[in-house]
C-alpha cells in the first residue's frame, strides 16, 4: 500500500492558543473588576460603561466564547488532524476562522459595556454579529467536515463525534434563539415574547453550556487524556453510551432553569426528569477518563499536565452531580436566585474548562515548538495557585447563596419575614465577596504565570508551521472485518450518516418541549386587562436593557410565602405576553421587581437612580447619574411601535405616527409629579422619566380579589 507524506498545519494551532490566553487573561481580569464592583461599587468612577451591570455580559461572553472558544478551536485543529492524518481542508478557511471569531470578539468587546444587547444571557449581542457568528461558525463547519471527509482513517474517533456533536447542536440552538426583528443596526426584538421567549431562551442557555462548554471538551478528553498519559482510554464501549445518552438527554434539561416560574408545569417536570437522567452519562464519561489513568497515578504525581487534567475531570465530575440536584424542586426552591448558582458555574468553568485547558496548553506548546516545557516548577505552581483559587472562589459563594435562600424565606414565631428588607440579606454576604475576589486573583495570577511560562517555551524552540507525517490513503474499497460488523462500527465510518443521527437526536427533546408550549393556547393563559407598554414605557423598558438591569433584579415572583409576602401577588404567564424579550432574570443580587410599580412614589425612583444610598442606606448598587441628564431620543419610537406590530403587539393601525404625542404627555405628567416634590430639574425629555415610567407600570395590569391593583 502506497504511503502519502502531507503536512500538519500547526500555525493556525499555535495561532488559537495565543488568543486563547491572551482573551482568558482579558475575561478574567473583567471578571475581577466586577467581583470587587460588588462591594465597591463605586469602582466603575461613574462611567456608564463600566458598571457591574454593563461589564458582566462582557466578562461571561468573553471566558465563554473567547478564552473557551479560542481554546476548542486550538484542541480540534490539532486533534483532528491527528486523527483523521490529513492537513485541513483549506488552509484559507482556518484562517477565516480564526480572523472571524477574533473580530466577533472584538465588537463584543464593544458593544457591550455599550449597552447594545438583546438581554438574553449567553447571547447578548446583536442582529447584525449573530449573522457573523453563523457565518464564522459555518466557515468552521465545512472545513471541519472538509477534514473528516478526506481523511486517511477509515473510521472516526471518539472524540469527533464530540466534534460532530458540538457543531451541529450549536447551529441549531443559535439559529433557533437568535431570530429577532432589527429595529436600527444596534437594536433588535427576538419574536418570541414572555413564555415561550424563557423556554427557547433557556433551552438555548442549558445547551449553550451543554454543546459549546461540555460536549467539545469531552472530544478533547478523549484525546489528550490518553495522549498526556501515553495510555489508551478505559472503555470504548462506555464510550458510545456516554455520547449517544448525554448527547440525546442534555437537550432536554432546560426547563430547570424555570422551576416555578411562570412556565407550564408539564414542561418544568421534564426539565427536572432529564436533568437527574443526565446525571448517567455524564458520570460514565467521568469514569472512562479518570479511569484512563489507572496505573499511572505516579505520572499524575509528577506531571503538571496530567494534575491539570484530572482537576478539570473531577470538577466536571461534581459540576454535572451539582446540577442534576439544583434541578430537584425542592433544592432548587433554596438555590434559584441565588450565588449558589453563581458557584456551581465556576466550578464548571475554573475547574472543568479552565484546567482542562490549561493541561492541553502545557501539553502542546512544547511539542508545537519542538522543544520542552520551560519550567514544570513554574507550571506546579500555576496548578496550586489556581486550584487554591478555585477554593477561595467557590466555598464562600456556595456558603454565600445558602445564606441568601435560608434568610430570604425566613419567617419569625409571629408569622412575619424575618428580613423584610431585602438589603439586609446583601449585607449579611459581603465579607463572601471579599474573599470571592480574592480567590479570582488567585487564579488569574496563575495564567499569567502559564503565559510567562508558555512564551519562554515558544521563545527556546522554533514553530513546527508545517509538521511532516506519513499515512497510507484509505482504500475507496473495504472489506470489514469481525471487529467491524457491529452497527456503531459502521457508523463511524459514514460522516454523513453519524450527522444525521447526530441532528435527530438533539432536535427531539427540543421539538417536544417546544411545539406544544408555541401551539396550545392553555399553555399561556391571556389576561384581558394585560395591555401593550405605552410608548413611554417601551423606551423606558429598552433603556431598562441598555443598562443591564436585569443582570441583578428579577422579575418573577414564584408561588412562595416567603416570595408573596415580600413582592406581592406571584407572575401569572398572561403578564408576559407582550415582553419581548422576557426578563425574568437569573440572579438576585438586588430584589425582584415585577410588582415594583406604584410601589413607590416617582420621586423615590428619581433619588433612587441619582444616588441609591440616599433612598437604601448601604446598598452596592452604583449610582446612574448620567440617566438624569442624557436626552431621550424619541426618533426610533415609530420603528419600534412597527416592529412590535410585526410581532403581533396590538397598538391601533397608524399609532406609530402619533406615538410620539403620547409619549411626551405622560413624560410630562411625571416631570411635574417630581416638581411638585421639590426636583425642579426634572424635565420631560431626559431618560430617567422613560424608566420610572416603566418601572411604574410593572405589575400593575392585574387585579387582586379585592378588585385593587396588587400593589395598592
Amino acid at each position: 500500500m502506497a504511503v502519502e507524506t502531507f503536512k500538519y498545519d500547526n500555525k493556525i494551532v499555535r495561532d488559537f492558543g495565543i488568543a486563547t490566553m491572551v482573551w482568558g487573561i482579558v475575561g478574567m481580569l473583567v471578571g475581577l473588576i466586577i467581583a470587587v464592583q460588588l462591594f465597591l461599587p463605586k469602582l466603575n468612577m461613574g462611567v456608564p460603561y463600566l458598571t457591574f451591570s454593563h461589564i458582566r455580559p462582557l466578562h461571561t461572553n468573553a471566558v465563554i466564547f473567547a478564552f473557551v472558544g479560542n481554546g476548542i478551536f486550538m484542541g480540534v485543529y490539532h486533534s483532528l488532524q491527528r486523527l483523521c492524518k490529513a492537513r485541513m481542508y483549506s488552509d484559507l478557511l482556518s484562517k477565516l476562522h480564526f480572523w472571524g471569531w477574533q473580530l466577533i470578539i472584538v465588537l463584543a468587546a464593544i458593544s457591550l459595556p455599550m449597552g447594545w444587547t438583546t438581554s438574553k444571557e449567553y447571547a447578548e449581542l446583536e442582529w447584525p454579529i449573530d449573522i457573523m457568528i453563523a457565518v464564522v461558525w459555518i466557515i468552521f463547519g465545512i472545513n471541519m467536515f472538509g477534514t473528516i471527509f478526506k481523511r486517511r482513517e477509515r473510521h472516526m474517533y471518539v472524540a469527533i463525534w464530540f466534534y460532530i456533536a458540538t457543531w451541529v447542536t450549536v447551529t441549531v440552538l443559535h439559529v433557533v434563539n437568535s431570530i429577532e426583528i432589527p429595529v436600527s443596526l444596534l437594536k433588535s426584538y427576538p419574536v418570541y415574547a414572555g413564555v415561550q421567549d424563557a423556554l427557547v431562551q433557556w433551552w438555548y442557555g442549558h445547551n449553550a453550556v451543554a454543546f459549546f462548554l461540555t460536549t467539545p471538551y469531552l472530544g478533547l478528553m478523549y484525546y489528550y487524556i490518553p495522549k498526556a498519559s501515553n495510555r489508551p482510554i478505559f472503555s470504548y464501549r462506555l464510550s458510545i453510551v456516554h455520547f449517544w445518552a448525554l448527547i440525546f438527554i442534555y437537550i432536554w434539561a432546560g426547563p430547570h432553569h424555570l422551576l416555578y416560574t411562570a412556565l407550564p408545569d408539564w414542561a418544568q417536570s421534564l426539565g427536572t426528569v432529564f436533568s437527574v437522567m443526565l446525571l448517567a452519562p455524564s458520570w460514565g464519561g467521568m469514569l472512562n477518563g479518570l479511569l484512563t489513568l489507572r496505573g499511572a497515578w505516579d505520572k499524575v504525581r509528577e506531571d503538571p499536565v496530567l494534575k491539570f487534567l484530572v482537576v478539570a475531570i473531577t470538577a466536571y465530575g461534581m459540576a454535572t452531580f451539582e446540577g442534576p440536584t439544583l434541578a430537584i424542586k425542592s433544592v432548587n426552591a433554596l438555590s434559584h436566585y441565588t450565588d449558589w448558582t453563581v458557584a456551581h458555574v465556576h466550578i464548571g468553568t475554573l475547574g472543568w474548562n479552565g484546567f482542562l485547558t490549561f493541561g492541553v496548553l502545557y501539553w502542546l506548546f512544547p511539542r508545537l515548538y519542538g522543544t520542552k516545557l520551560y519550567s514544570q516548577k513554574l507550571a506546579n505552581y500555576h496548578f496550586w495557585i489556581g486550584f487554591i483559587g478555585i477554593l477561595f472562589y467557590a466555598l464562600p459563594i456556595y456558603f454565600a447563596g445558602i445564606i441568601q435562600g435560608l434568610m430570604w424565606k425566613d419567617f419569625t414565631p409571629e408569622g412575619f419575614l424575618q428580613y423584610p428588607n431585602f438589603l439586609e440579606t446583601v449585607l449579611q454576604i459581603i465579607p463572601m465577596y471579599i474573599i470571592r475576589s480574592i480567590g479570582g486573583l488567585l487564579y488569574l495570577v496563575g495564567v499569567v504565570l502559564m503565559l510567562f511560562n508558555l512564551y519562554k517555551t515558544a521563545k527556546s524552540g522554533v514553530l513546527v508551521a508545517d509538521e511532516e507525517a506519513q499515512a497510507p490513503a484509505l482504500e475507496k474499497t473495504y472489506t470489514p472485518g469481525k471487529e467491524d460488523k457491529s452497527v456503531h462500527r459502521w457508523l463511524e465510518r459514514k460522516p454523513v450518516q453519524f450527522l444525521i443521527l447526530s441532528t435527530v437526536a438533539i432536535l427531539i427533546g427540543g421539538i417536544v418541549e417546544m411545539v406544544p408550549t408555541f401551539l396550545i393556547k392553555s399553555n399561556i393563559p391571556t389576561i384581558s386587562s394585560v395591555k401593550p407598554y405605552t410608548p413611554l414605557e417601551l423606551q423606558g423598558r429598552d433603556i431598562y436593557i441598555r443598562e443591564g438591569c436585569n443582570n441583578c433584579h428579577s422579575q418573577m415572583i414564584r408561588p412562595f410565602r416567603s416570595e408573596t409576602e415580600r413582592y406581592g401577588e406571584y407572575s401569572k404567564a398572561g403578564e408576559f405576553v407582550y415582553d419581548h424579550p422576557f426578563l425574568w432574570g437569573s440572579k438576585r443580587t438586588g430584589p425582584d421587581l415585577h410588582r415594583v410599580g406604584n410601589k413607590y412614589p416617582d420621586a423615590w425612583h428619581y433619588n433612587h437612580m441619582k444616588d441609591p444610598e440616599t433612598m437604601s442606606p448601604g446598598s452596592i448598587m452604583p449610582p446612574y447619574q448620567w440617566l438624569l441628564t442624557w436626552v431621550l431620543y424619541t426618533s426610533s419610537t415609530a420603528a419600534k411601535i412597527r416592529a412590535m406590530q410585526s410581532l403581533g403587539v396590538p397598538y391601533p393601525e397608524g399609532y406609530d405616527t402619533i406615538a410620539n404625542k403620547e409619549l411626551m404627555a405622560q413624560a410630562v405628567k411625571i416631570a411635574d409629579n417630581l416638581k411638585a416634590t421639590g426636583i425642579s430639574e426634572a424635565t420631560p425629555d431626559k431618560e430617567i422619566i422613560a424608566l420610572i415610567a416603566y418601572l411604574q407600570r410593572l405589575g400593575t395590569d392585574i387585579k387582586g380579589e379585592n378588585n385593587q391593583l396588587v400593589n395598592k
